[in-house]
């Protein structure tokens, strides 16, 4: 079950995913923005799971990858409510949510529906209120204006556009102002040379969240992605000693 596979939701959206059963925690893996599960992290904890046993899921949110839609309808509230499908669609007991960049946000809106099912997250590199402390005065103007903004891509040649239905979605679910309640245990690694997401939102995201069993890991060396052979090896390992402290 581990080729791509597709689910339909009742508006006719169709969410590519990737599946392979096992024992629990199911790991769901979300990727960052205008990502999709054809990365890098993805693959390899998808393979990692496969050899070790341990149920995953990967999926494409709708107007990304091989998922049908337009990405100029893309919302946090909108893929979270697609992640939420995904799991309640296909998988069963208790799952670790894993969330990149973005996905580290989407993670914490998955995490507070998912209740007593959710066990665990792992957050790398998240980037929870990006469009609060990521985007300046003027960018603010421009989407309250109704205008999409355009950024450099630093890893495509085309440029990266945020909308305005996406920034205004975004301010109306932050995160970090007040005490986030999640109760799990929590693992947050972070790049100390991550050009995008200052590696404070992590500091900042363990002190927001009610969870007594937060484990920030600093990669000093690290950068946004990290996605070298060392990188998703720590990963990889600490997504292995969660999940069995969980069993």
């Amino acid at each position: 079950m581990s080729e791509v596979q597709f689910h339909s939701l009742r508006d006719g959206r169709s969410i590519a995913y990737r599946f392979t059963p096992g024992r629990g925690p199911t790991l769901v893996f979300l990727p960052g923005y205008m990502s999709d599960m054809a990365g890098g992290k993805a693959t390899a904890l998808f393979a990692d799971a496969q050899e070790r046993g341990q149920a995953c899921l990967l999926l494409d949110y709708s107007g990304c990858g091989l998922s049908s839609g337009s990405f100029a309808d893309g919302k946090l509230s909108r893929w979270r409510d697609e992640v939420l499908a995904l799991i309640d669609g296909l998988v069963e007991g208790p799952v670790v949510v894993i969330g990149s960049s973005m996905g580290g946000w989407l993670m914490l809106l998955a995490a507070q529906a998912l209740g007593d099912r959710l066990a665990g997250l792992v957050g790398i590199a998240a980037a929870p209120d990006f469009t609060e402390w990521g985007r300046s005065a003027a960018d603010k103007a421009k989407f309250a204006a109704g205008e999409t903004v355009y950024d450099e891509n630093p890893y495509g040649t085309d440029p990266t556009p945020m909308h305005p239905g996406f920034f205004a979605d975004g301010q109306a679910l932050l995160q970090l102002g007040g005490t986030i309640p999640i109760d799990v245990p929590v693992r947050l690694i972070h790049g100390q040379r991550d050009a995008d997401v200052p590696w404070d939102i992590s500091i900042q995201l363990a002190q927001a969240l009610r969870s007594g069993t937060v484990q920030v890991t600093l990669v000093k060396d690290g950068d946004h992605r990290l996605s070298r052979e060392q990188d998703i090896a720590l990963l990889l390992r600490i997504v292995a000693d969660l999940s069995e402290s969980l069993t």
